[in-house]
């Protein structure tokens, strides 16, 4: 294995400038990403997927829960157990369309977008390298309202699932 160094993301995520267009959704127009290197290394994508989106904190639970009362009237999936009933080809409430050696994706697709989390790593010597990007492909008006209005609570739900991580 050679020797990195620790870059200044140990620990710690930070915002990065997502990588447009990606094959787990080419048609997205909106993405973001963050990157974190962890003190841990992780024995499988769907470890590094479950400490990452799958480990929010229980005030993001409070508001995904807020979201779904919203959004209900509008016809929109509160989430997507329903397209993954078995809780082995999802990762909390999100189907896992492909999973490889080091990267996951996991989806939902609804009406008014289609959304796609990417999660990548690198194996380093303290740790691993963790990548998180969602991509998002919208299809009217009212999908690009929904993600003006999410972006703010999504950035900081990102942020503090992905700190659990390291």
């Amino acid at each position: 294995m050679r020797t990195q160094t620790i870059p200044s993301t140990f620990c710690e995520p930070v915002e990065v400038a997502p990588r447009l267009p990606d094959a787990a959704l080419p048609e997205a127009g909106w993405a973001d990403a963050f990157e974190m290197t962890t003190r841990r290394r992780f024995a499988s994508m769907r470890e590094v997927a479950q400490a990452t989106v799958g480990s929010m904190p229980p005030w993001s639970r409070w508001l995904l829960k807020l979201r779904n009362v919203v959004v209900r009237p509008f016809g929109l999936k509160p989430d997507g157990t329903a397209d993954a009933p078995d809780s082995a080809a999802r990762i909390d409430i999100l189907p896992i369309p492909d999973e490889r050696a080091d990267r996951i994706v996991l989806d939902l697709d609804d009406a008014h977008l289609n959304f796609r989390i990417v999660i990548e790593r690198s194996a380093l010597e303290a740790g691993d390298q963790i990548r998180v990007t969602p991509f998002v492909q919208r299809h009217n008006l009212f999908g690009r309202m929904y993600i003006a209005a999410i972006t703010p609570f999504h950035k900081a739900i990102a942020t503090a699932s992905f700190r659990q991580a390291g």
